[in-house]
């Protein structure tokens, strides 16, 4: 069974943010809170709009596949 953390309003806040940002990587978030790409991504759909979730994954979705570094 997969052990899920629990985070504070301001942590989740604030892993919004980063995913959110163009110059954060989800392996910064992961060093940062513990949790890796699939966790952010359930994370997001959990908080943003359903508009603004696929909107953001579109765009990591293209900026990833220009650059391998990238989220």
């Amino acid at each position: 069974m997969k052990k899920t953390k629990t985070f504070t309003e301001a942590q989740i806040s604030d892993i919004v943010q980063m995913a959110l940002s163009d110059h954060v990587s989800f392996a910064s978030i992961r060093i940062e809170y513990g949790i890796g790409e699939k966790d952010v991504q359930s994370l997001m759909r959990r908080e943003l709009k359903i508009g603004s979730y696929r909107t953001w994954r579109e765009r990591v979705r293209k900026f990833s596949d220009r650059r391998e570094t990238y989220k």
